[in-house]
């Protein structure tokens, strides 16, 4: 398991966790800097200066879980990690990739008063050697604080928060110790480990009267998604529609009135599974239907209805052309077979947008 200590820069993270690996035995410290150190050493100029933050390279989010997985491979654990996570949607996207791997996380937040972190901000000496130096490293810590402010809103929805206003490291560790073995931060996500194959998964699209699609937003990737979910071994398609729907939205649908709208072959990328992808079409949910939905916590965060041009910010593209052919589809009232997001005669032309 990781217990993962959050917090803007110059919180204190890092002294804390020093302590705290003294005081769970068999932890390790496990800083995702190093990681990005190593990119920073590894990848080209031109494509480092397109980030001002390597946690913006995508190789940096998916290499922090892929290590950590590893390095509890090899070491009993917990892990301890020091690292400022103030990206909702990167937090997603780690965090749900830790849970493929059956990796529980306990989520901290140091969250002192901002008079008390500017005053330790001003107090930091990095560089003994290099006043200029240090400085630097204040103002990045001061200039990050907006930040932090922002991500707040939902890291008090995710996390448990210590005010370490008045706490020494040695402190705050054994608070982080206390409430981890009560298990009092433990993250809900849980996920299986994820297959070695091509799956197979079934969608249900709701619809307002504007004739609005519903996307929900998962706790464990950073992009919005339709309800539903991977069929199960020996499940038909039409069946985990209809549970995926009932876990995640607790509406009960009726199978004759689910309609298959599309069937979309989603290539393998890097590590994200393909397979066949099957849309429905769960018609109208009226004012009554909204007001019964009991979202799915351990998944779910929130929902909305959006017209197709508001999906094209919230889908990555692959499941946008998705969408746009089912919902045309459904206009026909032709089934659609696609490949990567499009018609057959375009599939080719996808795959390789996508790839590039």
């Amino acid at each position: 398991m990781i217990v993962w200590v959050n917090g803007t820069f110059g919180a204190g993270k890092t002294s804390a966790c020093r302590e705290l690996v003294e005081l769970l035995p068999g932890s390790v410290l496990f800083d995702p800097e190093l990681v990005g150190f190593g990119l920073r050493r590894m990848l080209p100029a031109d494509r480092l200066a397109t980030v001002s933050d390597f946690q913006d390279l995508p190789a940096w989010r998916r290499l922090v879980p892929e290590t950590a997985a590893a390095l509890l491979g090899e070491v009993g654990g917990p892990l301890i990690v020091p690292m400022a996570l103030l990206r909702e949607d990167y937090r997603d996207e780690i965090f749900g990739d830790l849970a493929q791997h059956g990796i529980a996380v306990h989520h901290f937040v140091l969250d002192p008063e901002e008079t008390i972190l500017r005053e330790r901000i001003a107090n930091r000496e990095e560089c003994a050697d290099d006043p200029q130096a240090s400085e630097r490293v204040r103002q990045w810590c001061l200039d990050h604080l907006p930040r932090y402010r922002a991500a707040r809103r939902w890291l008090v929805q995710d996390a448990r928060m210590i005010d370490t206003g008045a706490l020494t490291p040695r402190e705050t560790a054994h608070r982080i110790v206390d409430l981890f073995r009560v298990g009092a931060a433990r993250c809900p996500i849980v996920q299986s480990p994820a297959a070695t194959g091509d799956t197979v998964a079934s969608a249900v699209l709701f619809f307002d009267e504007q004739d609005r699609v519903l996307l929900v937003d998962p706790v464990y990737k950073p992009d919005w998604d339709f309800p539903g979910g991977v069929v199960e071994r020996g499940e038909a398609p039409t069946d985990a529609a209809l549970r995926e729907t009932a876990e995640e939205l607790g509406l009960r649908l009726d199978p004759c009135l689910l309609r298959l709208l599309a069937v979309d072959w989603e290539p393998r990328t890097g590590p994200r599974r393909g397979g066949l992808r099957l849309m429905y079409d769960g018609g109208l949910l009226d004012e009554e239907g909204r007001e019964n939905l009991l979202l799915q916590q351990e998944e779910l965060r929130g929902w909305r209805f959006v017209t197709l041009d508001e999906a094209a910010d919230l889908l990555p593209p692959s499941r946008y052309r998705r969408l746009a052919a089912a919902l045309e589809a459904r206009r026909c009232g032709e089934l659609r077979y696609l490949e990567a997001g499009a018609r057959v005669a375009q599939g080719m032309a996808a795959r390789t947008a996508d790839a590039a």
